[in-house]
């Protein structure tokens, strides 16, 4: 099992103007460096969490079709499934309609139903295109989750050049892990 995006989030959960108040910078000289520690510090706390926070599509790949039909989709929240592509064993792909599948929303891993069908076990390799993210904009986004971005993004800011990348602080301020922390999935 496989994922890699598809198609990034068009913007970042917490804007430029947002950042530069919380960092009490004035002037847009810094304006790239901000924006780039925006994005490092939105993409750290969605590795951290498996969360999406702005809608982004993201590609699956298993194998083989799942013995019991479930699958469990590791990016939350999952917003709409566009496509399921199955392989038959000569390459040829099969969709999988609509009709064909269900997106249980009421659990985290949210989990994909696969209806069973005739030679499905015979079936390889299996894509599933999805759409996970808390909305379009960064409006939807928890507060903790936007603030704890500032707070990395503040982190990174002060010790941006200070060391050498080896030599980097290897922890993240206690407050980014108390905002993400309620966040995590924890598996048993």
């Amino acid at each position: 099992m496989t994922m890699h995006l598809i198609t990034p989030p068009a913007v970042e959960p917490v804007t430029l103007a947002d950042a530069r108040a919380f960092l009490k910078i004035s002037s847009m000289s810094e304006d790239a460096v901000i924006e780039q520690l925006l994005r490092t510090a939105r993409e750290v706390v969605e590795a951290q969490t498996g969360l999406s926070l702005i809608s982004q599509t993201w590609r699956l790949h298993l194998d083989r079709w799942p013995r019991s039909g479930r699958i469990a989709l590791f990016r939350y929240p999952v917003r709409e499934i566009v496509a399921v592509t199955a392989y038959a064993p000569d390459g040829t792909p099969v969709e999988i309609g609509p009709g064909e599948r269900h997106l249980h929303k009421g659990s985290r891993p949210q989990r994909l139903y696969l209806s069973q069908r005739a030679g499905s076990s015979s079936l390889g390799g299996l894509e599933i295109d999805f759409v996970a993210g808390f909305g379009e904009t960064g409006a939807e986004v928890p507060d903790a989750l936007k603030h704890a971005i500032l707070t990395l993004t503040a982190h990174l800011y002060e010790f941006r050049g200070a060391f050498d990348g080896e030599a980097q602080p290897v922890s993240f301020p206690p407050a980014f892990d108390r905002l993400v922390d309620i966040w995590r999935r924890v598996s048993l």
